[in-house]
């Protein structure tokens, strides 16, 4: 629930991070362009840059929905018992407690990624990040209000 408003807009430029601090994660760069602190915890997005195909295994989220919105490349989703295949312009919700999951397709690609309300997103993705597949990660995981259930898609 945001309980402030804010006097001024927040600007984040292009190829900037919102903290001045990009981050590097499964297979790209993470760019905060809202910060939960910014909207009161109501959600944080990030915009990120995919340098080779993959993406995170299996999960869901206890208290978020992900809303995915691509820009550039094609990204194979899996929500539920569904898969859909969505290019540049397409978007697609997570919602909380469904297992959902994504593969970039392509060598490189573009996506927003908006985790309704934050949570502790940030925290989970400011973290020393480990292999996605090890019992580590689904620690971390678990720590920060998702849980594992699945591998990633494959190829």
């Amino acid at each position: 629930m945001v309980t402030e408003n804010k006097a001024a807009g927040v600007v984040v430029r292009a190829g900037e991070d919102r903290h001045s601090a990009p981050l590097n994660f499964l297979n790209g760069r993470f760019d905060c362009k809202i910060s939960s602190g910014d909207t009161g915890g109501a959600l944080c997005a990030y915009d990120t840059y995919r340098f080779k195909p993959g993406g995170p295994p299996l999960h869901l989220h206890f208290e978020q929905d992900e809303w995915f919105q691509v820009l550039e490349g094609q990204f194979r989703f899996q929500v539920g018992d569904q898969t859909y295949e969505l290019g540049a312009g397409d978007s697609i919700l997570g919602p909380r407690g469904i297992p959902h999951a994504f593969r970039n397709l392509t060598e490189t690609a573009r996506m927003i990624v908006t985790f309704i309300p934050a949570g502790k997103m940030e925290a989970f993705f400011a973290t020393q990040m480990v292999d996605p597949t090890s019992q580590a990660f689904k620690d971390l995981s678990l720590a920060h209000g998702m849980e594992v259930v699945g591998p990633p898609l494959p190829p």
